[in-house]
């Protein structure tokens, strides 16, 4: 019996725990885990569609995911899945777009219309929004490089039909053509007919006359012969007759073959082959650029090359085009790649009868960095692959095959007559290699050597016939003299060294009483004086006697004597105030590396000041006569206190720290301190603290005017304030009371009748916690007498301060788990105790 009741109370103890330690928003466990690497294409496509329904840009996907409790992990992996697919700009807002739009014709004007410019001068947009997979991808970067695809991706060419020119003369009338007929001369009049759609405009008191199918020209006369007959000048030849296209007509042409876009297209009349074919995208990765045909009446009537118009400019074969007019891009034949240093690397097309010369051709010739003299070329045979080496003589004669890939070297990096001269020399530099060139003539080809060159020891760096590195040594002064002739080879590199470039730079330091203490560089029979002069000259404090000087320790003789403990070699000498020739220091020449320190004078003092501010007769700065000077001989030569003063109110704020590198370093030691202790709250408070200027020294200023030269009137530090208020009738009430405010100050008022003036402790107060501040900085606290609180006396000025009960936190998941299994463990040793027992 007793074990059940055990293992009830530890079960309805347990699940209490459990209920107690549930955080909120513990239901969301059970939220969905998307796993990315699960989902298909299709289904991260259907998710960025909610998304972009939603108004869901790309940068608030993390937002968006967190919401619905996606891992951040996820988040991750379904952005990259997102930009694979290409679906960002989906979310960024762009527009969608439908290949494939027609042009249309303004039938009220002689406008063309056209396809917008979102629908072919953002194609390549189009094409890159519908990339799926790798292999679209892969065919849209090859698309991209044959020769001649940018033409149809260029924003700044259209082909359009320029409607504002002269009508052509060969162009042909056709059905709903608007003829603009003007007749002047002794008659005048102007006719706008339009062509009807059996081919006759109607021309008042005449008749019809039949037009379609002609040519400009040949409507022209059959028009004013039949005007002659009611305009009898025309015959006479004082009227004429001007035959003019106004409103022009739309046509249909059909696309066919290996084109991006193929379809049916409304075109303006003076539309041509070109134009048709950027309208629709131009040809595919599969369409030929040399081969495209006009087929009119089920005839080829043209085959338009635009190679041509690409190398040459040429549009010669690009016709006008007709009603019904179908343009056929037959698949490509024969292409090739060109790589390498070439003007154009693109995959050109070729015809049958062209060879490598005329590929070439095609992008712009070699560069200048091109090696001629073997293009390799990877072609496609029956069952395997095959390099091939084409020398110079034969690019003009080799015949291709489609599929070749040609690549054209770079020349080497290499000079064939180099050699360099580096270091102490006039004019460093490479240079041209001559028969019998030796190093001295190279040096005297850079110029000759500089004064500072190390004349014992130079180097030649040369390269072996495997091309591995040697180096050779030679006395530059007997190369420069001739005495040794030292002949050079093809990429030598001689090195002439600097005397100040392999040696540690010369300086000598200077501390102290100075006013541009530092390095300077050391120069020979440099003395003190004239180390002085160069860091600025003394400061008014610098002492004349005891200059130091620090020497290093130098073993000429390199060996080591465990006798000799010495570290440096110091010096001291005293100098002139002007300056001038001192023969005890005047005599003492500095070596580099010396360091000088000019002490300061154990007599001199510098002017320390305060400030006493506030309620005396004469406020303002105060400069400390003596060492020993009190707040009461201050206060004394400020005139003494007003009568409105408040001395129990008096304050002084005094510097923390009147060294910045004793801050530093009490800021280091509490850093490791608290590194140790763990309280990020003390550690933020501690340094506040010492990064304060200036701390809040409380005295009583009362006891000192009435006991000067007492324990109470403190010494005065360079940098003291000294703030006397006025005096101050009002008591503050701060924290955990029911109406915290300011009310007047009665001495016949204890702590506690304040704090029920102010409504009393709140439920949270920490009564025996509570403070107060007086006016003059000094705080007192709430002290405990057996069971009773014993507060603080009350003074003008006060502020009280009520602080809060601490947060009491409740048991963490974690903790709750613990502890219930702590209590199942004790509860089985109670059962297995009490088994035993029994």
């Amino acid at each position: 019996m007793l074990k059940k009741v055990l293992l009830l109370q530890l079960l309805l103890l347990t699940i209490g725990l459990c209920v107690r330690a549930q955080i909120p928003g513990m239901s969301q466990s059970q939220i969905s885990q998307i796993k990315v690497d699960n989902l298909s294409d299709d289904q991260i496509r259907q998710l960025v569609a909610q998304m972009k329904k939603n108004n869901i840009a790309y940068s608030q996907i993390d937002d968006y995911a967190q919401q619905r409790g996606i891992p951040p992990a996820e988040v991750t992996k379904l952005k990259s899945r997102i930009t694979q697919l290409n679906l960002e700009q989906e979310l960024d807002g762009s527009p969608d777009t439908t290949p494939g739009h027609a042009a249309s014709v303004d039938t009220t004007s002689r406008g063309y219309i056209g396809s917008s410019s979102s629908d072919t001068t953002n194609y390549w947009q189009e094409r890159y929004n519908n990339i799926r997979t790798k292999e679209d991808l892969d065919r849209e970067l090859k698309r991209r490089k044959i020769f001649g695809a940018e033409l149809f991706s260029n924003q700044n060419l259209t082909f359009e039909p320029n409607l504002r020119m002269a009508t052509p003369t060969n162009y042909r009338v056709g059905v709903d053509d608007e003829l603009l007929i003007d007749v002047y001369g002794y008659s005048e009049t102007q006719y706008n007919l339009k062509v009807s759609p059996e081919g006759y405009i109607r021309i008042p008191y005449l008749g019809p006359v039949y037009v379609n199918g002609l040519t400009m020209k040949e409507a022209t006369n059959r028009i004013t012969t039949q005007l002659s007959t009611i305009y009898s000048g025309i015959k006479a030849g004082n009227t004429s007759v001007q035959v003019s296209l106004g409103n022009i007509r739309s046509i249909r042409v059909t696309l066919i073959g290996e084109v991006a876009r193929p379809g049916t297209y409304t075109l303006p009349s003076l539309a041509t082959v070109a134009n048709g074919l950027y309208v629709s995208g131009g040809p595919n990765e599969n369409g030929s650029f040399r081969s495209i045909d006009l087929i009119r009446n089920g005839k080829v009537v043209a085959k338009f090359d635009l190679y041509d118009f690409l190398l040459n400019g040429d549009l010669g074969n690009n016709l006008v085009l007709q009603d019904q007019d179908i343009i056929k891009v037959n698949p490509y034949k024969m292409r090739v790649e060109l790589t390498g240093e070439v003007k154009r690397p693109a995959i050109f097309e070729a015809k049958e009868s062209e060879t490598l010369q005329q590929i070439i051709d095609f992008a712009g010739g070699y560069t200048d960095n091109s090696f001629k003299d073997v293009i390799r070329a990877i072609r496609v045979n029956n069952k395997a692959r095959e390099v091939i080496n084409i020398k110079a003589d034969s690019v003009a004669t080799f015949k291709l095959k489609s599929g070749d890939r040609f690549y054209i070297d770079t020349v080497l990096s290499r000079f064939t007559n180099r050699v360099s001269v580096t270091g102490a020399v006039f004019h460093a530099g490479d240079y041209a290699l001559e028969d019998g060139m030796t190093a001295g003539d190279l040096i005297e080809r850079a110029g000759g050597v500089q004064e500072v060159a190390s004349l014992t020891r130079g180097m030649i760096r040369r390269l072996k016939d495997d091309f591995t590195p040697e180096i050779i040594s030679f006395n530059v002064q007997d190369a420069v003299s001739g005495k040794v002739k030292l002949p050079l080879q093809r990429e030598d590199s001689v090195i002439v060294f600097s005397k100040l470039a392999i040696r540690e730079q010369y300086l000598v330091k200077i501390n102290g009483e100075v006013n541009q203490p530092g390095y300077y560089n050391f120069g020979d029979n440099m003395r003190l004086e004239d180390l002085i002069l160069l860091s600025g000259g003394l400061r008014d404090a610098a002492s004349l006697k005891h200059i130091e000087i620090s020497r290093r320790i130098r073993n000429s003789n390199g060996t080591y004597d465990s006798s000799d403990i010495r570290m440096a070699i110091t010096q001291q000498f005293d100098i002139n105030a002007d300056l001038s020739e001192n023969p005890a220091a005047s005599s003492f020449i500095l070596q580099p590396f010396d360091e000088v320190v000019v002490r300061r004078s154990p007599g001199y003092s510098a002017q320390a000041n305060i400030v006493v501010d506030g309620e005396v007769v004469y406020p303002g700065l105060y400069a400390i006569n003596t060492k020993k000077e009190r707040i009461s001989d201050v206060i004394r030569r400020a005139g003494g206190l007003r009568p409105e003063a408040s001395a129990e109110g008096a304050l002084v704020l005094r510097r923390t720290f009147t060294n910045p590198q004793d801050s530093a370093l009490l800021l280091s030691k509490l850093e490791v301190l608290f590194n140790k202790v763990r309280d990020s709250i003390d550690v933020e408070k501690t340094r506040n603290t010492i990064e304060r200027k200036d701390q809040l020294l409380g005295i009583q200023l009362d006891k000192i005017l009435a006991h000067p030269g007492s324990k109470y009137d403190l010494f005065l530090e360079e940098g003291d304030v000294i703030r006397i208020p006025k005096k101050v009738q009002t008591v503050q009430l701060f924290g955990e009371v029911y109406f915290p405010k300011k009310v007047r100050f009665d001495n016949n008022f204890s702590f506690r009748s304040y704090i029920r003036g102010a409504g009393g402790f709140t439920s949270q107060a920490l009564k025996r916690r509570s403070y107060i501040v007086y006016s003059n900085g000094e705080v007192k606290s709430t002290r405990k007498l057996l069971f009773f609180n014993s507060y603080p006396k009350v003074k003008p000025g006060a502020e009280i301060y009520v602080p809060a009960k601490p947060e009491r936190k409740g048991v963490t998941p974690a903790a709750a788990v613990g502890l219930t299994s702590g209590l199942a463990s004790v509860a089985l040793i109670i059962i297995t105790i009490l088994d035993k027992i029994k």
